[in-house]
């Protein structure tokens, strides 16, 4: 049975009202504030402490945000030779990393109970995910860290599902000359070079640049399928004064192979048939026929000002470009009365879009004896243009347990379609510290989105809608005693649904909010932290499929309830622990079945991982790692069955050693055992990812 909600509709109302009252009363302070800032004393050091923007868009300590934020440095992606986007999380709270298997056209998170798809940032501005399979992929070598917001984020970043925001944070230019080559190779005939340089441009203090470049070729999961990728990420620094920087940023990707995505028939899979189980590597495709081509192009930069003591500018600005062919084809029937033989459909997409973002912040800081305020104040715009070709349509049939390739049926039906989005979104946050005990946040957003949709298929309406959408933030921590830091907080968000229901009435937006209850707890004892989160995150007006209709319904809702454990720290000085645990209870509701178990989303997810360091002796230089996750049962949310998906735990292993300070060798394994397992069933089931060893050898200068 669900839990009971932690608050009722009236109580968020009045929190609403509260907070705006509240911001009306910082903006009057400021002045007084400001007055006061002679003499005043200066903010607490931070130490140790991770300083992030990603939560308040202001740098801070992550440990006095009073939201769930979780953040995965260069050093764990290097430890864990993380070489997909969506193994980044693996070992944090509240993400169900790979919920559809081995991907390699995209990236996929669910965070708590939600899907991230539309969750990615770089750098704080938007990754586009539109317009159908045109899904921007992350290259994680090009990455100096990634941060997790936990929970609805439209008051920062507009447009957003309740889940959280992943925000990449790219590889920067370093006032040290720095440089690393990396090699390595595997089993999947895995092989990659990667390059990465970095330091000041001849002679030039204030002019420094980093260059990276990465190849990589591996097989996929299927037979027959594969990818190679090319990236490349040069970027420069300017200080044209001590008030005034500008970085340059940009990146290339193209990718090049045959898609693989393993979809599954219940039947065969997570069940038995008269034949057995669909082998894992058997491909229900096409391996010579399947073709991705996808090119990825950002141009942007980083801009900051310090008008005075006060007050600062800062703004950034991207362009990105998509070229996409893809040709690929699934299973789209269970399995025909033979127990052998589903039917296959063809997804077929070439074009491209160009997106462009701008973020631009004005922040005031007042310091007095006893409080420091923060203000924040923002404009941002996005917009985004589609321009392609569609293909879809019935492919020949498959047998599952013998498949013959090149039976082609490639006839479709190509039609051009083109969308456009614009949003411009105003917003305002305010946090106030007072003295060391309390932080206050409030904030709120207004957001203006304009969405066209245009198609030759006949059977297509066009779609012209503008929404406007108000949404709020706020939040209360206290900074105890011996490190520990309760808080409270609610917050909001939205996310247009392009077209319409059965009724021929446009979609109104999806809405999110969250209540958010938690402790931070950074101990002397420790040289890390420990956190726990316990909300209630419901989303209403959302869509869903009633049967026998091709034409989504609204009137919808999710709920994901859950607790959430996490912590990373050093033991000793040679032993690191990073450990996490998650419940969650994600339901949906629909008037057609009334309220059932969301699929793919298991209550328990427990990991741990540790690092030891050996120090002199024979193993000196030698660092060996373990981990193991535990994934707990899910269920199939077929609306004609709601079947059990077992359970699973996987271990990863590393072990490397450094011959020199330049020198490094290091292997990877990753489901240590070859476990054979289901990630989840949603209609379709998704086998989970084999055993992969990499080994890699790296020169540092």
């Amino acid at each position: 049975m669900p839990n009971p909600a932690f608050a009722s509709q009236p109580l968020a109302q009045a929190i609403r009202h509260c907070l705006g009252l509240s911001l009306s009363g910082a903006l009057v302070a400021m002045p007084l504030a400001a007055s006061a800032q002679e003499g005043a004393a200066s903010p607490d050091e931070t130490g140790t402490m991770v300083i992030t923007a990603t939560a308040l868009k202001v740098e801070v300590p992550a440990l006095e945000t009073p939201r769930a934020v979780s953040e995965v440095s260069r050093e764990d992606l290097n430890e864990r030779a993380v070489n997909s986007y969506d193994e980044v999380f693996r070992y944090r709270s509240g993400v169900i990393s790979a919920p559809y298997g081995d991907d390699n056209s995209a990236d996929w998170f669910f965070l708590r109970g939600f899907s991230g798809e539309d969750s990615t940032y770089m750098d704080g501005l938007r990754l586009f995910r539109e317009g159908g399979y045109f899904w921007w992929v992350t290259e994680p070598f090009g990455l100096e860290r990634v941060d997790l917001l936990k929970g609805p984020a439209s008051i920062l970043y507009g447009e957003a599902p309740p889940g959280g925001v992943v925000n990449a944070i790219s590889k920067r230019p370093t006032e040290e000359r720095q440089g690393l080559v990396e090699i390595e190779a595997g089993n999947k005939d895995h092989r990659q070079l990667g390059v990465d340089s970095a330091g000041p441009v001849a002679e030039h203090e204030n002019i420094s640049y980093r260059m990276v470049g990465l190849f990589r070729e591996e097989d996929g999961e299927l037979e027959g399928t594969g990818n190679q990728r090319v990236y490349l990420a040069p970027s420069l620094a300017v200080d044209f004064s001590e008030d005034t920087s500008l970085t340059l940023l940009a990146s290339y990707t193209k990718d090049h192979g045959t898609p693989s995505k393993g979809f599954r028939p219940v039947k065969g899979s997570l069940l038995d048939t008269a034949f057995g189980r669909i082998d894992p590597e058997t491909n229900l495709g096409e391996p010579d026929y399947e073709r991705l081509e996808r090119e990825q192009f950002t141009l942007g930069y980083e801009f900051e000002h310090d008008i005075n003591s006060t007050w600062q500018f800062e703004q950034n600005l991207r362009y990105s470009r998509m070229d996409l062919f893809l040709r690929s084809l699934s299973p789209y029937t269970s399995l025909e009365t033979d127990s052998r033989t589903v039917g296959r459909f063809l997804t077929y997409r070439e074009g491209d879009y160009d997106a462009y973002t701008v973020d631009n912040r004005l922040v005031g800081k007042w310091f007095t004896s006893k409080a420091e305020n923060t203000l924040l104040l923002g404009i941002d715009y996005q917009r985004f243009d589609i321009n392609y070709r569609v293909g879809d349509g019935v492919f020949t049939p498959i047998d599952v347990f013998d498949p013959q390739y090149g039976n082609l049926s490639p006839g479709a039906l190509r039609y051009r379609v083109e969308d456009k989005k614009e949003q411009v979104g105003v917003y305002l946050q305010d946090q106030l510290r007072l003295g060391d005990r309390w932080v206050l946040l409030g904030g709120v957003r207004h957001d203006s989105v304009d969405v066209e949709s245009y198609s030759e298929d006949p059977t297509a309406v066009p779609y012209d809608e503008s929404e406007s959408q108000v949404s709020f933030s706020g939040g209360v921590m206290y900074l105890g005693d011996y490190g520990l830091s309760p808080y409270l907080s609610y917050s909001e968000s939205f996310s247009p649904q392009v077209g319409r229901g059965p009724d021929n009435e446009a979609y109104v937006p999806s809405e999110g909010e969250q209540w958010e209850a938690g402790i931070k707890y950074t101990p002397d004892w420790l040289d890390g932290y420990m956190t726990a989160a316990v909300f209630d995150l419901k989303e209403t007006n959302t869509l869903y499929s009633n049967v026998g209709e091709f034409i989504q319904r609204q009137g919808g809702e999710r709920h994901s309830r859950g607790f959430e454990l996490e912590g990373v720290g050093y033991i000793t000085d040679q032993l690191q622990l990073t450990a996490a645990y998650t419940y969650l209870d994600t339901t949906i509701e629909d008037p057609d079945r009334g309220e059932f178990r969301a699929g793919l989303i298991p209550y328990h997810q427990a990991s741990l991982w540790l690092d030891y360091s050996f120090e002199g002796g024979v193993l000196n230089s030698v660092d060996v790692g373990a981990g193991v996750r535990y994934v707990g049962e899910s269920v199939n949310a077929d609306p004609n069955s709601n079947e059990e998906v077992s359970s699973y735990t996987t271990y990863d292993a590393m072990a490397s050693y450094e011959f020199t300070p330049s020198w490094i060798a290091q292997i990877n394994i990753k489901n240590l055992t070859d476990e054979d397992y289901i990630s989840g069933c949603n209609s379709w089931c998704y086998y989970g990812e084999s055993r992969s060893v990499i080994g890699s050898l790296k020169y540092r200068w």
